[in-house]
């Protein structure tokens, strides 16, 4: 069901064209950059943490990691990931095909600057073998226009 959220949200916004589906798993930042064909870097990675009762999600450049120190100066608080089963209670999606696009719940959604480094990435949809195609433009106007931050190493 996931999927069919995800799909339908980007449809909506007229990108159904750009949603890629994969015979294989795309779970993960080394898969999708296979199965898409392009370099780690330009998948969309989205992480989600909570900020004191608060679930967010970052999306950053498949190569980078969080910089404790820079997220901390950022959300003043110690970087505390989501668990699996919070991650699809607040989302919709399970690990692997984690995206910003139909989500259950509303999760203020960050966009860190390494993304900045891409004309294109490729966030998942909303399942484990699916992304996503997106300017960076385009990936600011289907997540609302979210705050970029700079949290990542």
């Amino acid at each position: 069901m996931s999927f069919e959220c995800a799909k339908e949200y980007v449809t909506k916004a007229g990108f159904e064209e750009r949603v890629l589906t994969f015979e294989e798993s795309s779970a993960t930042v080394e898969l999708a950059a296979a199965a898409v064909g392009t370099e780690p870097g330009r998948i969309a990675k989205s992480l989600t943490f909570k900020v004191g009762e608060e679930p967010i999600m970052i999306l950053c450049a498949g190569d980078k990691k969080i910089d404790n120190s820079k997220y901390k100066h950022t959300f003043h608080a110690k970087a505390k990931m989501l668990t699996p089963e919070e991650v699809l209670r607040y989302t919709g999606h399970a690990i692997g095909g984690v995206c910003p696009f139909g989500m259950r719940e509303a999760v203020r959604v960050y966009l860190d600057e390494s993304l900045k480094a891409y004309d294109e990435v490729y966030p998942a949809c909303g399942s484990g073998n699916s992304a996503v195609r997106l300017s960076i433009a385009e990936l600011s106007g289907l997540t609302g226009e979210p705050e970029w931050v700079d949290v990542c190493k």
